[in-house]
């Protein structure tokens, strides 16, 4: 274990880099030394592994599966939006709280470790810490209402405001679904250039026992400039002035992270991760209009040809209605059962031939040229310890992740090339990145790449590196060195 070996006089830190949708394949393998030397030397005395993500593989829940090691199922959400109930249109977005579980900070907290957290997803609404401080997330509506907390304590944000005056902090890239690359990446690195003058702040001005800190610029890139950087995607370009966007910002990361490292403690574990990895998307699956066309789902007139139509838009003929969906990145199919739902149409006896025969014909559905798609269904007591909230019925990986669902109508067949919520060239892939470097005043490591971990496996890590108990219901494992 990298705990329980403290021969040092001063008390062990963890300094935890998060990079939302960071691939392994691109840390552990395409960018070398030349591109990101701080990554790379974290790797070399340290050893890293692919980490799988959780089920879903998306930022909400896994952020917060891997910080409270619960599975989505035990804390009861899905993704951002879920069902409040059984009803057809009671929705909420899961922020910071819709999370019951305990995160490690909060449990450091209370063993009287100072913790600082900034951008870590689902910390907005901000909870309080006896003894931290905290920098809400992507989720924030706003860091220039007055009337919205985004900090804790609440005065730090006048810290962060003095900081960056007359520039206000960004939580989030303000308009990253858009066709304008160039006003996408002057964004992205405005962004992240107030974080880590924010981050530097903090290091340099606050105690800190355990400190984490998630980068979303690596997700929101991914998404919006992976068919420049992938070659075997269907819309790239090699000639494109952002072929090397990617590779650019990366080598601008590390840079900022360099500053960070530089002011680490030599008593310091310092860890890296990722939610989830990322991959070419081939296009979306309609799978409102799929379920349509097979019978599944009836609306009560055909939706208006040549426009673009959400399920909530349209009327729903529940009666007849068996089953329907949501778009994502993967997607949500949700079973209209009699006494559960409140225009059930399948026997509450029939629940689970039926899914089985929708799972067959889920699977069923091929690419455009007519070859297989291999397409992941997931039953929830299958995949979770409890099955907490309102989940879906079937989770679907619609090729593996290679393509998304798209749960709107009117793009005249039940595939689609443009995403319907915006431009968006990525989907998630299930493995993201765990890299471990020991403090500086331990033996380094083998720099040697281990076997594959679980995204729950983070928290009693870490807990374990602090010498803290680890609680009984946590999920995860130590992650041995």
């Amino acid at each position: 274990m990298f705990g329980k070996l403290f021969s040092r006089r001063k008390s062990p830190k963890v300094f935890v880099i998060g990079l939302d949708c960071a691939p392994p394949e691109q840390l552990f393998d395409e960018f070398g030394d030349d591109l990101i030397p701080n990554l790379r030397r974290l790797m070399k005395r340290g050893s890293y592994r692919e980490m799988y993500s959780s089920t879903p593989a998306i930022t909400v829940p896994a952020w917060s599966s891997m910080t409270s090691s619960r599975d989505p199922g035990s804390m009861g959400f899905y993704g951002f939006r879920n069902r409040r109930d059984h009803s057809y249109d009671n929705r909420f977005i899961a922020n910071g709280s819709s999370v019951k579980n305990r995160r490690v900070w909060e449990i450091l907290d209370e063993l009287g470790k100072k913790c600082i957290i900034l951008g870590v997803p689902q910390t907005y609404p901000v909870k309080p810490l006896k003894n931290g401080h905290v920098v809400s997330s992507f989720l924030t509506p706003s860091t220039t209402n007055p009337r919205i907390t985004w900090t804790h304590p609440p005065e730090l944000r006048n810290e962060i405001d003095g900081l960056l005056a007359p520039e206000a902090y960004d939580v989030d890239i303000p308009q990253f679904r858009t066709n304008d690359k160039a006003f996408f990446l002057k964004q992205l690195y405005e962004m992240s250039k107030k974080r880590y003058r924010v981050l530097r702040h903090l290091l340099d001005k606050k105690p800190w026992d355990f400190f984490m800190f998630v980068e979303m610029g690596t997700d929101r890139l991914n998404h919006a400039m992976w068919a420049y950087h992938d070659a075997s995607h269907h819309k790239h370009e090699p000639d494109s002035p952002y072929i090397d966007a990617i590779r650019d910002y990366y080598k601008y990361l590390d840079g900022e992270i360099g500053t960070l490292l530089d002011r680490v403690p030599d008593e310091t574990h310092v860890i890296v991760v990722s939610d989830h990895g990322a991959k070419k998307m081939d296009g979306g699956i309609c799978i409102n209009e799929w379920l349509r066309r097979k019978g599944y789902l009836v609306l009560k007139e055909d939706p208006p040809e040549g426009e673009i139509s959400t399920l909530e838009k349209l009327e729903v003929d529940w009666e007849k209605t068996t089953v329907w969906g949501d778009g994502g990145y993967y997607a949500r199919i949700f079973m209209n059962v009699a006494g559960r739902e409140p225009q059930g149409a399948i026997p509450a006896d029939e629940y689970e031939t039926f899914r089985d025969t929708l799972i067959a014909d889920l699977k069923s559905i091929t690419a455009p040229d007519g070859s297989a798609l291999n397409t992941r269904c997931f039953k929830p007591q299958d995949v979770y310890q409890t099955v907490k909230g309102v989940a879906p019925d079937v989770l679907v990986y619609l090729d593996d992740l290679g393509w998304r669902s798209v749960g709107s109508f009117g793009h005249g067949d039940i595939y689609t090339f443009e995403n319907d919520t915006g431009p968006d060239d990525a989907n998630h892939a299930e493995n993201g990145v765990w890299i471990y470097s020991p403090p500086a005043a331990d033996e380094a490591l083998s720099g040697q790449k281990l076997g594959n971990i679980q995204l729950m496996d983070f928290a009693p890590t870490v807990l374990d590196l602090l010498g803290a108990d680890i609680p009984v219901d946590m999920q995860g494992s130590i992650i041995e060195k």
